[in-house]
This record gives structure tokens, C-alpha cells and sequence, in this order.
């Protein structure tokens, strides 16, 4: 690309990640002033000047103050292309509103495909994202979108961290919704796969639970792609207990964790909830001892890298 390089922004959602993909990249994070005026509009100021720059900007658009960060966002990728940036790529960790992805009732939002359209609009060229909640999402885009995943860093830290035998262990996805990802996973381990299925009486809230499949003496790894209230893995950690699983490990990728989600999962059979640094952890969910965390900054170090340079992303998926 005939450019003067790459410029990396963030807004205030998770300048943590943004750091340390810093930090890999060994490049410094541009001046930036991201605030308020005085009756809550946001404020964003370009400190450096980004004409014919790749610019990535690292924002995600969940908590804390999804609402606030999506226009943090909207208006940073606004301001570099006015600020006449080659090129724009929104970095977006964890995508948020992306749980409406279809109209599943009468008058149900897609919000994922409007949250898609406000992205374009504002002028970016680009997204990159980590496990979206659905894969159809890409489609709401007429952009090239960039879906990372974090399976590959979930079985290392199994593999690696764990060192559990995968001819002890079970991968258990808690909905049908999920069976794709844990098979792959499970595939990979060369392990036995269950199914947890749930009846919702409404959204965040689980009436009953049916186990398919069999945990009887085996460690039970629970994947998902998403962790807000953990009413659900709570559940679904005792019902693999009640089952007769030796121990109970849960893994997702976005560590929404909202309301007293720690508190449950402290309470909870699990042994461990591990979630990636897509979001930012409040001060009371880092306190919790059970819930660690993978670093997902190299991998979308990495991947801004190759980006600028017009390389293969799937090779991050192998290698």
C-alpha cells in the first residue's frame, strides 16, 4: 500500500488492549482526545496528522457504556476520513448489539445490521472483529470484515495451562446455537462432545435444562462466545455436577459479565471462567479469583500487520 505507514487510535473502551497491541506492533498510539461536552455529546479531536495513513482505530462497543463507545467509534471513524486517512479500518474486539441479529418476533430490531449500516456510513473502509455472536453478521456489511477467533488460544490454554487429558474431558455447549463451535473445538482436542439444552422464559433468564450427552467422571469444558450475567453457566455448572462431571471449566470469548455475574460465578461449581481481554473488566469482576484471562493483543497485533502489508489472515487461524 502507498502510504506513510500505520496509525493506531482508540477510544476509551478498552485502552488496555489497545496498549498492548501497542506495544507488539511497536507503535505508539496516536494523540487522541476523546471526551464530553458539557451536556454529554461526545467529543473526539485528532491530536497528529493522519493524511494518507492506514488508520486503525481499536474500540469495543460493549461495556462499560456500549452506547457511549459506539459513538465514541461512529465519530472517531468520521474524523480520520475528513482528516484525510488512506485508509480505515475499525477495530472492534467485541462487536456489540450484536445479539439481535435477525427478527425472530414481530416487531424484533436487527439492530447488528443497523449498528453494520452506522459503520459504513461513517466512512470506514474495513472491520475487524473476534468471534461475532453470529457469523451472518459479515453479511450485513458491504465492507470487507475481517472475523478473528479465539478457538485456537482457548485450546492452548486447555492443552497447555490445563494439561487436561483429552480422554478425561467433555466440551459442552450450553445451547444448540453453539454446537458448531464446541465440535471444532472438541474435534481438535480429539475429545467427546454434550450438549446442554435450555428453555428461556425470556432473554437472560433460564427455566430448565436437558443434559445430551454423557459427563459421568469426566472434566466438562463449557464453551461459548459470550459471558454477561452467567445465570446460565451457573446453571448449567451445577446441572454438569448434578451429572457427575469431576470438574467444571467454562470458556468465553467476550467477558460481558454484567450485573453480579462474579458473585455467581464464585458461588458457582465452576473451577474457572476464562474469558479474553476483548472487554475491559470492572474492578469488582478482577477480584474475582476464578475468572482468568487469554490476551488476545498479539493475535490482533498480528493481524493489523498483515492487514497493512496485503497478507493472509487465515494464516492466523493455523498457525
Amino acid at each position: 500500500m502507498n502510504n506513510k505507514g500505520i496509525k493506531l487510535l482508540c477510544g476509551t473502551s478498552n485502552p488496555d488492549l489497545a496498549k498492548r497491541i501497542s506495544n507488539y506492533l511497536d507503535i505508539p498510539l496516536a494523540k487522541c482526545d476523546v471526551g464530553k461536552f458539557s451536556n454529554g455529546e461526545t467529543s473526539v479531536t485528532i491530536g497528529e496528522s493522519v493524511r494518507d495513513y492506514d488508520v486503525f482505530i481499536i474500540q469495543t462497543t460493549t461495556n462499560p457504556n456500549p452506547n457511549d463507545n459506539l459513538m465514541e467509534l461512529l465519530i472517531l471513524i468520521d474524523a480520520v476520513r475528513r482528516a484525510s486517512a488512506l485508509r480505515v479500518t475499525a477495530v472492534i474486539p467485541c462487536f456489540g448489539y450484536a445479539r439481535q441479529d435477525k427478527k425472530d418476533k414481530s416487531r424484533a430490531p436487527i439492530s447488528g445490521k443497523l449498528v453494520a449500516n452506522l459503520i459504513e456510513t461513517a466512512g470506514a473502509d474495513r472491520v475487524m472483529t473476534l468471534d461475532l455472536h453470529a457469523s451472518q453478521i459479515q453479511g450485513f456489511f458491504d465492507i470487507p470484515v475481517d472475523n478473528l477467533f479465539a478457538e485456537h488460544l482457548t485450546i492452548k490454554y486447555i492443552t497447555e495451562k490445563l494439561r487436561i487429558n483429552p480422554e478425561e474431558a467433555v466440551v459442552v455447549s450450553p445451547d444448540a446455537g453453539g454446537v458448531k463451535r464446541a465440535k471444532s473445538i472438541a474435534d481438535k482436542l480429539g475429545c467427546d462432545l454434550a450438549i446442554i439444552h435450555k428453555e428461556r422464559k425470556k432473554a437472560n433468564e433460564v427455566d430448565n435444562m436437558t443434559l445430551v450427552g454423557e459427563v459421568l467422571g469426566k472434566v466438562a469444558l463449557i464453551v461459548d462466545d459470550m459471558a454477561d450475567t452467567c445465570g446460565t453457566m451457573k446453571l448449567a455448572a451445577e446441572t454438569l455436577q448434578q451429572k457427575g462431571a469431576t470438574q467444571i471449566y467454562s470458556f468465553a470469548t467476550h467477558g460481558v459479565l454484567s450485573g453480579n455475574a462474579a458473585e455467581k460465578i464464585e458461588k458457582s461449581p465452576l473451577k474457572e471462567l476464562v474469558v479474553t481481554n476483548s472487554i475491559r473488566l470492572s474492578e469488582e469482576n478482577k477480584k474475582c479469583n476464578k475468572i482468568k484471562i487469554i490476551d488476545v493483543a498479539p493475535m490482533f497485533a498480528e493481524a493489523i500487520r498483515r492487514t497493512h502489508n496485503g497478507e493472509s489472515i487465515t494464516f492466523l487461524f493455523d498457525h
